[in-house]
């Protein structure tokens, strides 16, 4: 997969000096024309990295299982849910195929600055892909984890993107009552003095004052917003083992919000308001 960050990270690794070999369904990106290329273009042991949707990856691990060899690795550094990693260790090992799951963040943006990588897997296998895992993490001490066996690396990532949602969530909140406030004439600058001194400044902030550089009141932008699963598994774990997700199941349940024209719960509760208290509804 080479789209937003596979191809991003295929260009990191050329640049450390590594041989990548890109399989893309586009053409137009794609270094070859399908998977049986691939593996006669790679000397074995082989390591073929996914970066797929997770709603295809079981369907695209099998197809590049075929073309493989006793001693390749395969590596899936897609947003897959974890509960699926050791099942496909296990059918890849009965093929002589090893497996590591590993958790990627870094966005559009990684391919300049490196890609936090939380690895799941054989420590055999991490060793054997440190020199990649190396030349995509950022410089210095952190942005890489062994986070333990086969699993953890995608569950190191679930938590990770549940906590982005909280973030998100907070600095979204922060701003609508900016913007609401009598007082508060300039919200982007507020924004912007945020970044440097305060407890609060991180890279989402950046983030935001940037959007906010190029459209001041957000107007071009629809306030919907998608997820991709990762904060539901992560909520689904925080059930399972009995710790409260407060924060990270609310931003999540906020996103559900957003993609209501109107909510039916809350016709419910101004109709339930009306009957109890007389309190009046606004009509369509």
């Amino acid at each position: 997969g080479l789209g937003r960050m596979g191809g991003n990270m295929r260009e990191r690794l050329r640049a450390a000096g590594h041989e990548v070999v890109g399989y893309d369904r586009n053409p137009e990106v794609s270094d070859i024309s399908d998977l049986a290329e691939l593996a006669d273009r790679l000397a074995a042991p082989r390591a073929v990295w996914l970066m797929v949707p997770a709603e295809v990856t079981d369907a695209t691990i099998d197809r590049v299982a075929e073309v493989l060899s006793p001693g390749d690795l395969i590596i899936d550094g897609g947003n897959s849910r974890f509960s699926d990693d050791a099942a496909r260790a296990e059918r890849l090992s009965r093929r002589g195929i090893g497996y590591l799951d590993v958790g990627v963040s870094g966005g559009v943006w990684g391919r300049e600055n490196g890609y936090a990588l939380m690895v799941g897997g054989d420590p055999e296998h991490v060793r054997r892909l440190m020199p990649i895992f190396d030349a995509l993490k950022p410089p210095g001490e952190f942005g890489f984890v062994h986070a333990g066996p086969v699993g953890a690396g995608h569950y190191a990532k679930m938590v990770h993107n549940g906590i982005e949602y909280g973030l998100m969530q907070a600095y979204a909140e922060g701003y609508e009552l900016l913007t609401r406030s009598e007082l508060v004439t300039d919200v982007p600058g507020v924004i912007k003095s945020w970044r440097s001194g305060t407890v609060i400044r991180s890279w989402l902030l950046d983030l935001l004052d940037q959007a906010l550089d190029g459209d001041p009141e957000l107007a071009s932008i629809r306030g919907y917003v998608e997820d991709t699963g990762e904060g539901r598994w992560t909520v689904d774990e925080g059930v399972r083992l009995a710790v409260p997700l407060h924060v990270i199941a609310a931003a999540l349940f906020a996103r559900f919000t957003s993609r209501q024209d109107e909510s039916p719960a809350m016709k419910a509760v101004a109709a339930l308001r009306q009957q109890f208290g007389g309190h009046a509804v606004r009509r369509p």
